[in-house]
């Protein structure tokens, strides 16, 4: 059976079909991902002859424990991209009901159908929170977690930015599971590692379903290597912080509805969000839009001076 293409972010080769011009020259705002990425240091050879042997997995993990200050009774997983990880959760625990907010990241609802769960708010079996959720930006606290072993699944892949916000001090709890990112903070979505945080026993299943080898050695080195580097994490968080101050007022001027976001995109309520996504897409950027609602668009904030002012042109063009 060949599985459905859900609706991402990205896709810029098709729009450059479409519109014309150099994929070198577009500034894709569709994805939400860090378009400064953490600088990939140099791979010694080593790394990419060899199989992750235990010590760098290791090596990793005791990293990744102290920048996002894990509870010594979790364990931590690493895998190829949190999207590996979404897709066996569903298969490795008894199947039921399950609470999942809307709008947010379609894989969780894609992967538990896919699987034979239902789509429920009682009587439940597992819950999906991703904090902050995507696309508008909310976040959950412990009282939203379930209580009695119940599953909660706690997507963090944008919470490093807001790391105050994390829920990771929970992931100790029977059926609590934090899932970690490198794809956008770290603007390294091309890297695919991602890592599930968890009791040992909640994540017993998924490590046997991964196998022995579930992430690659030149991944672990370079997110070894980033969550080392605290000072460029501080130092992101402020420039994420700055420029999305300086967009809000782009769009303000605009007379932009702002609804929701991070410090990485902006959810947007827009009259019509399909003619939006044109008007920016005839000058070679590209925006997100959602097939279930014309009113709202998602805009990635630009990190660059010379970006942000190009759409605050465009936008003014729009207007008139």
């Amino acid at each position: 059976m060949i599985r459905k293409t859900l609706e991402h972010g990205g896709n810029l080769d098709h729009h450059v079909d479409i519109f014309g011009g150099e994929k070198s020259n577009w500034i894709d705002l569709s994805t939400g991902i860090n378009n400064s990425p953490y600088p990939i240091p140099k791979i010694p050879k080593w790394v990419w002859r060899s199989l992750p042997d235990k010590t760098l997995i290791e090596s990793f993990e005791s990293v990744a424990r102290d920048f996002w200050k894990i509870p010594k009774n979790a364990d931590i997983i690493s895998a190829s991209g949190t999207s590996s990880i979404i897709s066996l959760l569903p298969s490795i625990f008894n199947k039921g009901n399950v609470d999942i907010y809307h709008p947010s990241y379609n894989e969780y609802e894609a992967a538990f159908l896919r699987n034979g769960w239902q789509i429920s708010n009682t009587d439940l079996r597992a819950r999906i929170l991703v904090n902050p959720n995507n696309p508008d930006g909310k976040y959950w606290s412990s009282k939203d977690i379930l209580p009695n072993d119940q599953i909660t699944i706690i997507d963090e892949s944008f919470c490093d930015l807001t790391p105050d916000r994390s829920l990771i001090r929970f992931s100790n709890q029977p059926g609590v599971i934090i899932l970690k990112s490198f794809g956008k903070f770290w603007g390294l979505a091309g890297l695919r590692l991602g890592c599930a945080i968890a009791s040992p026993k909640t994540l017993q299943n998924l490590r046997s379903a991964l196998g022995p080898w579930p992430a690659s050695g030149p991944a672990l080195f370079i997110g070894r290597a980033a969550l080392e580097n605290k000072r460029w994490a501080e130092n992101n968080i402020k420039n994420l912080d700055h420029h999305a101050t300086k967009f809000d007022n782009i769009l303000a001027k605009n007379d932009i509805e702002i609804i929701g976001g991070t410090s990485l995109f902006r959810l947007i309520k827009t009259p019509n969000a399909k003619k939006l996504k044109t008007h920016f897409a005839n000058n070679h950027i590209l925006i997100r839009t959602f097939s279930y609602s014309n009113k709202i668009a998602r805009i990635g904030i630009p990190n660059s001076n010379h970006h942000q002012i190009q759409i605050k042109t465009i936008l003014s063009e729009f207007k008139q």
